[in-house]
């Protein structure tokens, strides 16, 4: 077993960036000490830092598989990417604090650049005292013979020109292209020092007017260029003859008002001699000192990037051969704090450059999640189709950061995980493999009336817009209007219908169509308080829709909507593509709908009259509260004593005074159970929102007598309360001519009023009943209708089996644990064996508010395992997980990240990649691939696993419990 395989998403919260030339790898380190190495799809790696502390800066070491990692807590680490079991895993090899002598203070030592010298054996740490320390590699050893201290710059600089606090706080350290015994020193306060290293002595200074930000050598070493607060750059020439250099030219380029600073720069030669100037920031205070920009300059051609999070850094990626005359930059790579972006700058006009990983799930908050194993190629092919129409603006250049070698098996099957957003859209990616790749986007809003006109184009700027802003990146958190987040979502992928919900009660059925279209959207109202006086919803109003015929994209088109009223959160959703049926829930009720013949079929309120709150609007206010009150009362009941002396604490005094009476007979009950088993606590129709639909299930199943099967649909609500529809279905050449009738058969309530999280039909050999259409397009077995159905019905707090059609109790489950578990996510997975391909099982994957998650065998139900998988307090982290059909699941470790875990051996998506050691001559650098690439071959054929130096660590954070539970009647 295995549990966590891959993260996917961009990194919460990057700090610094990194970027090998030789090696062809991205490096990112965030907020939490991690550090995450990328390079052609499918090659990743992951370390991270002991301390958790913020990495502030990244470099790699030249020609080396190795990078050097600054935290805030001024310590440096060693990386190294080693080979082992076939495969390439990034270690920690050695850490260092650099300290000063005693006594002195700690900006001594607290190291403001680091400059990893070409020969590989040392580094040079720039500190905010001005010292510039020389460190030995890999040792980390101080060498303090060569120490440059400020006194010894200050010999060779005229007094008339500077003071001991010129050389205050190192703000850059670059090294000679062409002359590796040279550094160029920049300090804060506008002085620059070239640095003979053999010699020990300042060559050449330059003295700027202004605050240094930062330098940059152009590649043929004649120039440099340094870049300032007061958001200007200079050019300054490199002699030996001249002691003082002047300017060549001084530039501001969005001057002459006061401008931000330039914290970066870059001058790139090319052949047609004009060169590309890229810088960050500069632009003027007063109207644009809120943007977060980096500018281009090719000649006449002038961009400021304009981005809508924080940048944190960027580099350019242009020839790395030492032999070539010019750079000829080819693309721009951006770390922005919420996205990576990448501008091409060989195509004209510079566009974006489609990124296969680091995919910004965020740009718009991610509310719900749905994957869908196993797709069919031709839904697959016209859901890339319907999104490659979108992509037109993209550049095609091809992926630049491409550096190692993926030797990952190819995923079995073409997975699809779609994430609804707070914007009203719904995206779609490809989850089969490593990288998270967006295949489509599906936007909702065209059928509503916003503030925003969705035609809108936020990038025309006119002719003689200054600063020529472009809007670039796709991250953006602001949604137009609340309402439009979706909630639920349901793909058959058999037939191509879309089921998406929101949070204004809104349900949209959708069709796939390959071309663009415009088509009136056809309404329907479903009133889910019929016949109920007295209620009056305090909550949001409806959206309003669209007049008249509405045009989409090529992709989904939505041709049905249908509004809940009160417009509350959808709060669960079934789709069955075959009957053409489409079945909605929400805190009042649920209803269903035929979405072929276009008419509700029928409503049921599941209001209590306690229920009153529900009408307040936004659920999550008064669910919470509910909460809270629920939990004291628990607490107080368990404090056999404190109970009793502290009345007050939490409710009233007769509260508190009920509470402690039922007190001595819940002990009492207690006692009497299994050692392995917990009490199922009663909860009162008042309890919490008791109509609160939870879960909903379409069964063609045995529900009026044992002779005759039929449709159904099953509810389940928050008080415990299981609903089940008998439905007639009209035959297909009736189907348009004839309604869908329901009628209810059956109302089962459990006895302790949990709310029900699942419900399952199990055919006549116990399997759990194919998914619409399953066995027309021959992937499942035809379910057995000969032997007696069973209904599993599962609550927060326990597994319950009856027969069917006369529901009575089989079988059932309670959790084990002491601490408040509960049932938060419940799905049948199936588990096939790694060994053959002629056996798998069906069990139920269950996720608890503790994070556990239990396998539980059908239809006996055993707990088979049990392991902590997220962190109980990681309340986010469990609301989002979503299962897969095959034994995996995914859930958010950060707003932008999903963790992806695996409860199969035999499904396994994890990263398993090379990176080949380099070879260094005397003349230029050979990457020698063959060894090593066989040996990878050699690996793979042999099934050998990479991890094997972590799995000790995996082991020892793995719970696993084995228990035979007994059966028990309620």
């Amino acid at each position: 077993m295995k549990d966590k395989t891959v993260e996917h998403g961009f990194p919460h919260q990057p700090s610094a960036l990194g970027y090998s030339p030789f090696l062809r790898l991205m490096a990112i380190g965030t907020r939490s000490g991690a550090i995450k190495l990328y390079g052609a799809p499918g090659v990743e790696f992951m370390g991270l830092h002991e301390e958790n502390n913020t990495v502030m800066q990244i470099h790699f070491i030249p020609d080396q598989c190795q990078l050097v990692a600054l935290l805030d807590d001024n310590s440096l680490h060693l990386w190294s990417l080693k080979q082992h079991g076939g495969a390439s895993e990034l270690r920690e090899e050695h850490r260092f604090t650099l300290k000063g002598p005693p006594g002195s203070p700690p900006s001594a030592t607290q190291v403001t650049a680091v400059l990893p010298h070409s020969s590989r054996e040392v580094l040079y740490l720039g500190t905010e005292s001005g010292n510039i320390f020389v460190v030995e590699l890999p040792s980390f050893r101080v060498l303090e013979d060569r120490t440059i201290t400020p006194e010894a710059v200050l010999q060779r600089i005229p007094e008339d020109n500077c003071n001991r606090r010129s050389c205050e706080l190192v703000e850059a350290l670059r090294e000679h292209p062409k002359n590796p015994d040279q550094i160029l020193i920049g300090y804060s306060r506008a002085l620059i020092v070239l640095w003979d290293l053999q010699n020990n002595k300042a060559i050449q200074h330059f003295l700027g007017s202004q605050q240094l930000e930062n330098l940059y050598w152009q590649r043929d070493g004649s120039k440099f260029i340094s870049c300032h607060y007061d958001g200007s750059y200079t050019q300054w020439p490199v002699s030996s003859d001249s002691r003082q250099a002047e300017p060549l030219e001084n530039t501001v380029p969005y001057g002459p008002f006061p401008c931000k600073a330039i914290s970066k720069i870059y001058w790139q030669t090319t052949k047609n001699g004009l060169p590309y100037i890229i810088f960050q920031g500069g632009m003027p205070r007063a109207s644009y000192g809120d943007r977060h920009s980096i500018s281009v300059i090719h000649g006449s051609q002038q961009t400021a990037f304009d981005f809508t999070s924080r940048v944190i850094d960027f580099f350019i990626i242009f020839s790395s051969d030492p032999a070539a005359e010019f750079d000829d930059p080819s693309a721009l790579v951006v770390l922005a704090e919420e996205e990576l972006v990448v501008i091409d700058l060989k195509s004209a006009g510079w566009p974006a450059v489609h990124p296969p990983y680091l995919a910004s799930l965020h740009c718009s908050a991610i509310t719900c999640s749905h994957h869908v194993s196993n797709i069919p190629l031709k839904l697959w092919e016209r859901i890339i189709s319907a999104g490659s129409k979108q992509n037109i603006h993209y550049s095609s250049m091809p992926w630049p950061i491409d550096g190692g070698t993926n030797i990952a098996p190819d995923p079995p099957q073409r997975d699809l995980l779609l994430t609804g957003h707070e914007d009203g859209t719904v995206r779609f990616w490809d989850a089969s493999g490593v990288c998270l790749h967006l295949l489509y986007k599906l936007s909702t809003v065209r059928v509503f009336l916003t503030d925003a006109d969705p035609n809108d184009n936020m990038n025309t700027l006119g002719e003689d817009e200054w600063p020529p802003l472009r809007k670039v990146g796709t991250f953006d958190p602001y949604s137009d209007d609340p309402r439009l987040g979706i909630q639920k979502i349901y793909l058959c992928k058999y037939s191509g219908y879309l089921a998406v919900a929101g949070t204004a009660g809104q349900v949209l059925v959708m069709e796939l169509n390959d071309e663009d279209a415009e088509h009136v959207v056809d309404h329907a109202e479903a009133d889910l308080l019929q016949d109920q006086e007295g209620y009056r919803w305090k909550g949001h109003e409806k959206l309003k829709t669209r007049d008249g015929p509405v045009r989409f994209e090529a992709g989904f088109q939505p041709f049905v909507l249908v509004q809940c009223q009160p417009p509350a959160v959808v709060t669960s959703l079934a789709l069955h593509s075959e009957w053409r049926l489409v079945a909605f829930g929400t805190s009042h009720g649920f209803g269903l709908f035929d979405h072929q013949q276009k008419r509700l079929v029928f409503v049921k309120c599941t209001l209590h009259p306690s229920d009153q709150l529900a009408l307040e609007g936004p659920l999550s206010r008064v669910k919470s509260l509910k909460k809270s009150l629920r939990q004291s009362f628990r607490r107080i009941r368990r404090s056999r004593v404190s109970s009793r002396k502290r009345r007050g604490g939490g409710g009233t005094a007769s509260e508190v005074q009920e509470a402690n009476a039922k007190f001595d007979q819940d002990a009492l009950q207690e006692m009497e159970l299994a050692p392995v088993q917990r009490k199922i606590e009663a909860r009162s129709a008042e309890d919490s929102f008791t109509g609160f639909v939870r879960t909903l299930y379409f069964a063609d199943t045995f529900l009026r007598d044992s002779s005759r099967h039929c449709p159904s649909l099953w509810a389940g609500t928050n008080g415990g309360t299981v609903y089940a529809f008998c439905l007639r279905v009209p035959p297909a050449e009736r189907r348009m001519d004839e309604p869908v009738r329901a009628e209810q058969a059956k109302e089962i309530q459990l006895m302790h009023r949990a709310p029900v999280v699942g419900i399952l039909v199990l055919d006549g050999r116990s399997t759990p009943l194919p998914e619409p259409l399953e066995v027309a397009h021959d992937l499942s077995k035809s379910p057995d209708m000969q032997g007696s159905h069973q209904l599993l019905v599962v609550s927060e707090e326990q597994f319950k089996v009856f027969t069917l059609p006369k529901v009575s109790s089989k079988l059932k489950l309670k959790l084990t644990a002491l601490e408040g578990c509960r049932v938060r996510k419940v799905t049948v997975a199936n588990f096939g064996s790694c060994k053959t391909d002629d056996y798998s099982e069906n069990d139920l994957a269950v996720l608890t508010n503790l994070g556990d998650i239990q396998i539980i065998s059908l239809p006996f139900l055993k707990l088979q395992i049990r392991y902590p998988c997220i962190r109980k307090e990681d309340v986010s982290g469990i609301a989002s997980c979503v299962f897969t059909k095959y034994g995996q699941g995914f859930y958010l470790i950060s707003p932008s990240e999903f963790e992806r875990f695996s409860l199969s051996t035999k499904w396994l998506v994890e990263p398993r990649c090379i990176v080949d050691m380099p070879e260094v001559t005397s003349n230029n650098h050979v990457h020698n691939k063959s060894g090593t690439e066989n040996a990878a071959r050699r690996s793979r054929e042999s099934g050998k696993s990479p991890d094997d130096c972590g799995e000790d660590e995996r082991k020892s954070g793995r719970l696993m419990e084995h228990a035979l539970l007994n059966d028990e009647s309620e």
